[in-house]
């Protein structure tokens, strides 16, 4: 049966999910989840959206995972060897790896998939550019020859975000990289549904019965896939209460994330457990750089003049216990935490944003924000965002428009008059931001780089010393010039992080903390 939105949003009713159940069968363990955001999107090449991500957790596999502390583990590869002179990594995958349409994974389907994510991902863009060739040494195994180091290439093959590396049978990662891919084949430990796809309704998926799990304890995204449930059945719920309302009266198992101010109307229920995830979540401003008046340095640094993650944490969200300032652009609580450059002092400084926008030759341009209004954690920000920009005198407008719309024009360097944009907030989990290759704020390509579209050559030449320098210490002296460096020009602003919260039914077990949500090794009783 398929579920429309309507009856979705009817779900409370629970006269739906009844009849579902008997058409389906008795003895059949679904489990019925309400995610963060609609699916619309399948390729998980083309964007790098969270929803997408998630998706292409449960139905592709990784050549590596990053287990709970963030450190690659293998994942489909069996064993790896690094040449003494750290220019030839060779790869064997495990044994009896099947995609979903019962073919074999082979070291030709990796090459061709590490080739197409390569074209997209930032980190992948770099390793390309000192791959001098891959090549399959047999069915099993690959090799990649470079022109210099490259320090994370486990790393990179295990990050989660923004677009991770998916294995994908050679005939569908031959297509085009800006081609959108529609036949979803995997071989992880899930199967989509396709006849079942609503977009941005609902989706299903069923167990890999073929799936061959590592011996591992899960552990994070690494380790052992254990499937325990025999379908997945995600509805996307446009209004959160709904979706909380349905998880009350259990006609949904797990709700993947709520904030700090919807416990309160859960945590009495008995039925249910409620968990904070394991990874906090950094909301920022983003300037469009590539059209006035964000091309101005001085003007951006106004805003930034009037911006206190104090002000933003309290506004969205108000529970102390679940936000802090945060002055790290690689995050709080990492290796590469460091205040170098915040100048946030807690107070906006009015006559110094007043100063530079004058400076700057500011003549009271219209701001375009944009926002999307189906998500909750955006909803607070630009609000906030606008209120400020009148204090400046600054003029701005709100155009708001569902997620996957606001994806698509936050992705245009055009002028406003062609759909463009000045002003967007983007929020993170922290796992996006710990890499200075892999984080996105610092892609610093001008027009062919992450929306905001920042243009500076000398953060991408520290990027490049990043990775081929091995020393921690001398990495961490060029994480804190790049973060100075950001500050002063003002890539974008950080807002503070800030903790979601996770909730059960008590019905379900074995759920593994990650930083993205998955569910392999989950039972349902």
């Amino acid at each position: 049966m398929l579920i429309n939105r309507r009856e979705a949003l009817a779900l409370s009713a629970g006269a739906l999910l009844a009849t579902t159940n008997l058409a389906r069968g008795q003895g059949r363990k679904t489990l019925r989840m309400a995610p963060h955001a609609a699916l619309r999107v399948l390729d998980p090449v083309v964007t790098n959206a969270y929803i997408t991500r998630n998706h292409a957790y449960m139905v592709y596999d990784t050549l590596f995972s990053v287990d709970s502390q963030y450190r690659p583990q293998p994942q489909m590869v069996k064993d790896w060897s690094v040449s003494a002179d750290k220019l030839a990594y060779t790869f064997t995958l495990r044994e009896k790896l099947a995609f979903h349409d019962g073919q074999p994974v082979t070291a030709e389907d990796c090459i061709a998939s590490i080739a197409r994510w390569a074209k997209k991902d930032v980190v992948g863009l770099r390793l390309a550019a000192v791959t001098t060739g891959m090549q399959a040494v047999d069915a099993r195994s690959f090799r990649i020859d470079l022109k210099e180091p490259f320090g994370p290439m486990l790393e990179a093959f295990a990050r989660p975000s923004s677009i991770p590396l998916f294995i994908m049978p050679r005939r569908i990662a031959e297509l085009p990289a800006d081609k959108v891919l529609e036949e979803v084949v995997g071989s992880g430990p899930f199967k989509f549904v396709a006849s079942e796809f609503r977009p941005g309704v609902s989706w299903a998926y069923e167990r890999n019965e073929a799936y061959v799990p590592r011996d591992e304890a899960p552990d994070g995204l690494a380790g052992g896939k254990q499937v325990k449930v025999d379908r997945v059945e995600v509805i996307w719920f446009p209004s959160k209460q709904t979706a909380i309302n349905a998880l009350a009266k259990g006609e949904i198992d797990l709700l993947e994330n709520m904030n700090a101010d919807q416990r309160s109307q859960l945590q009495a229920n008995k039925d249910v457990v409620i968990r904070r995830r394991p990874g906090p979540n950094a909301s920022t401003v983003r300037f469009n750089w590539a059209q006035p008046p964000f091309d101005n340095v001085k003007v951006r640094q106004a805003v930034q003049a009037v911006v206190t993650q104090q002000d933003y944490m309290d506004a969205s969200i108000g529970d102390p216990e679940s936000y802090q300032v945060c002055p790290a652009f690689f995050g709080c609580g990492t290796p590469l935490e460091t205040a170098v450059g915040f100048a946030d002092t807690g107070k906006p400084d009015i006559a110094k944003a007043k100063a530079l926008l004058k400076e700057a030759g500011y003549k009271g341009e219209k701001i375009v924000i944009i926002t999307p209004g189906d998500i909750a954690s955006f909803a607070p920000l630009a609000p906030l965002t606008q209120q400020l920009l009148r204090q400046i005198g600054m003029d701005s407008e709100i155009q708001t428009m569902e997620w996957s719309a606001f994806l698509t024009r936050r992705s245009k360097p055009v002028p406003v008059t062609e759909g463009g944009w000045n002003l967007a907030h983007a929020v993170f989990d922290r796992i996006d931001l710990i890499s200075p290759l892999g984080n996105l704020n610092f892609d610093a390509r001008g027009k062919a780089a992450y929306t905001g579209f920042v243009d500076d050559p000398q953060t991408e030449a520290l990027k490049g010393r990043y990775q081929r320098e091995t020393d921690p210490a001398r990495q961490k002296a060029i994480v804190e010039e790049m973060q100075k460096r950001a500050y002063e020009l003002v890539f974008y602003i950080p807002l503070g992080t800030y903790f979601d919260y996770e909730t059960f039914r008590s019905t379900v077990s074995g759920y593994v903390p990650s930083p993205v949500m998955v569910v392999w090794g989950v039972d349902k009783r």
